[in-house]
């Protein structure tokens, strides 16, 4: 059995990174059954000052670029149809913080379900149009993807918890990533963006191949 790490930094209110992910997750499940992936989620905040009420994503939009958002939404959204996600940007009027989410995701490491955990709270968020600032939301989420109820409201409230995902967001952005989805394959190639699926193929068999002839 082989085994190829990904290390994958995204935010759950990030409508790009839905897309890359379902893109990589297609290219994953191609890969020969004698290959183990090992996905590791690391925090990243899209937008980093936003208040814990977050605000509207559209006027800022509009103050920020004096365009239409539904101008930019329409590009993200037609990619996202392309990859299989009924995505309209304007049923999620609100962006929120998300420390108490990149924290259950980054414990549920040990439990070998970051990467799921993570998907589902970016479904939340864009196709069922939650609002995962809320506590209920995000332990009712996170319970239906394997975390008990009294240790995922532990966590959300649990101000060290939360200190150590601010520091791991913020050594992200210092580190040199300005944007996110972002991807490191084997520990040793970096992608940004949510590339077309192939791009995703051409990295994972390249990671592989270098990883078989070292091996």
């Amino acid at each position: 059995m082989r085994t190829l790490k990904i290390d994958i930094f995204t935010d759950v209110v990030c409508p790009w990174c839905l897309v890359g992910i379902a893109r990589l997750d297609k290219a994953v499940a191609a890969l020969p059954e004698d290959v183990a992936v090992d996905i590791e989620t690391h925090p990243f905040y899209l937008d980093p000052s936003v208040p814990d009420e977050g605000y509207d994503v559209g006027p800022m939009l509009r103050e920020r670029y004096g365009r239409d958002p539904r101008e930019m939404w329409a590009r993200v959204e037609s990619e996202a149809k392309k990859a299989g996600i009924d995505l309209d940007l304007s049923k999620q009027p609100r962006v929120f913080r998300t420390a108490k989410a990149h924290t259950l995701v980054r414990l549920a490491k040990d439990h070998q379900m970051q990467h799921k955990l993570s998907n589902a709270f970016a479904a939340a968020y864009f196709l069922d149009h939650k609002q995962v600032n809320e506590e209920e939301v995000l332990v009712d989420i996170a319970v239906e993807n394997g975390y008990d109820r009294a240790e995922a409201m532990r966590v959300i409230n649990d101000p060290n918890e939360l200190a150590i995902t601010e520091g791991l967001a913020r050594d992200a952005a210092q580190q040199g990533i300005q944007g996110v989805p972002f991807f490191v394959f084997g520990q040793k190639y970096g992608m940004s963006g949510a590339q077309p699926q192939d791009v995703f193929t051409m990295a994972l068999e390249k990671t592989l191949s270098e990883t078989s002839h070292s091996a």
